[in-house]
C-alpha cells in the first residue's frame, strides 16, 4: 500500500487541526518508509520509535481536538471521546505485542491508515462544522486563549502538555 496524500478531501476546515493530522499522516508515511527498508535491528527500533511518536502525538492532538469541542459545546463529546478512547487501546495493543517481537509494522499501518482516513471524512467533519459555528475554531486557530485553556494554567502550559 502506498502513502497517506493529504488532500483537500482530508481537510476539516480548522486550520490547527488540519496541521495536527498532517503531522499524524505524516507519522503513518514515516512507518510505511521503515516498513519498506530490509529488515534488521536499526529498522525494527526505527519501528519502535515512530510507534511511539505517533502513540504520543496522537493523544496529545485528541486532547486538543476535545478540549475545542468542548470549548465549543459539541453535544456528541462524549461519544467522540469514547471513539478516541478505543482507538488508543488498540494502538496500544499493537505496541504491546510490537514491544514482545511480534512483527506487527505492516498490519498497524494499515490500521492507522484505514482509521484515520475515516476518522477525519466522518467523525471529525462532523464536529468541526459545530465548532467553526462555535467561534472555538477561531480561538484555536489564532492561539487565543479558550475556557478550557485558560483552566489548564494558560495557553503556553496546554501547549507544553500536549506536545512536549
Amino acid at each position: 500500500m502506498s502513502h497517506i496524500l493529504w488532500s483537500k478531501e482530508l481537510s476539516v476546515g480548522i486550520d490547527v487541526i488540519d496541521k495536527q493530522h498532517t503531522r499524524i499522516v505524516d507519522y503513518v508515511n514515516e512507518l510505511h518508509d521503515v516498513i519498506n527498508q530490509p529488515p534488521d535491528a536499526i529498522t525494527r527500533a526505527r519501528i519502535i520509535a515512530v510507534v511511539s511518536d505517533a502513540i504520543d502525538y496522537t493523544e496529545s492532538h485528541f486532547g486538543f481536538e476535545e478540549a475545542m469541542m468542548e470549548d465549543a459545546g459539541y453535544p456528541f463529546l462524549k461519544a467522540h471521546k469514547k471513539v478516541h478512547e478505543l482507538f488508543v487501546r488498540k494502538v496500544l495493543e499493537y505496541k504491546r505485542r510490537l514491544d514482545a517481537g511480534e512483527d506487527i509494522a505492516v498490519e498497524l499501518r494499515e490500521t492507522l491508515k484505514r482509521w484515520l482516513i475515516n476518522h477525519i471524512k466522518n467523525e471529525d467533519n462532523d464536529y468541526s462544522k459545530w465548532v467553526i459555528r462555535s467561534g472555538a475554531a477561531a480561538v484555536a486557530d489564532t492561539g487565543e486563549v479558550s475556557p478550557t485553556v485558560r483552566e489548564a494554567g494558560g495557553l503556553k502550559a496546554w501547549i507544553k502538555r500536549l506536545f512536549d
